[in-house]
């Protein structure tokens, strides 16, 4: 296609061809991924690490002679918290930082509410057996849930 010349741009006797992105379709990044969790272990894992260590054991000593009951009670809110910022907007505060949001590729909508939980407890299960590391080894860059469940992080476009 021949060049367009600014000039004839300026003075509307031609149009700047610019291609539309379609937002839906890019997937998010590894990195935006990676900080966007590292976010929301601040933000959502470090208060319920405290209240359970501090409020429910009493101290540290406490939590760790109950090591397997203290990351129960750490996990289980935690995935219920996650579970219900998902489900309401699609995305938690880490993702909302970094412009994220999580849908379901059939659908290319926000998953429905058995998606999100299996794909939170699979989540939880592939951070303790070390099948996090398949978000290295995938071109696109999803984790295993994602890959299993069918969903995806893409670039919120609202914003």
């Amino acid at each position: 296609m021949k060049k367009r010349r600014f000039r004839y741009v300026k003075q509307g006797k031609a149009t700047l061809n610019q291609p539309k992105k379609e937002q839906s379709n890019i997937l998010a990044s590894r990195k935006d991924y990676l900080k966007a969790l590292l976010t929301d272990s601040f933000m959502l894992w470090m208060p319920v690490v405290y209240l359970v260590i501090y409020f429910v054991f009493g101290s540290r000593e406490g939590f760790g002679s109950h090591k397997l009951l203290g990351w129960l009670y750490i996990l289980i809110p935690l995935t219920i918290i996650e579970v219900l910022f998902l489900y309401k907007a699609g995305q938690t505060p880490g993702m909302k930082a970094y412009n994220l949001k999580l849908i379901w590729q059939k659908t290319k909508q926000k998953p429905p509410l058995s998606i999100i939980i299996a794909r939170q407890i699979l989540a939880k299960l592939c951070f303790f057996t070390f099948a996090w590391l398949f978000i290295f080894f995938n071109k696109d860059g999803k984790t295993l849930p994602d890959f299993i469940l069918d969903t995806a992080f893409i670039y919120d476009e609202e914003k």
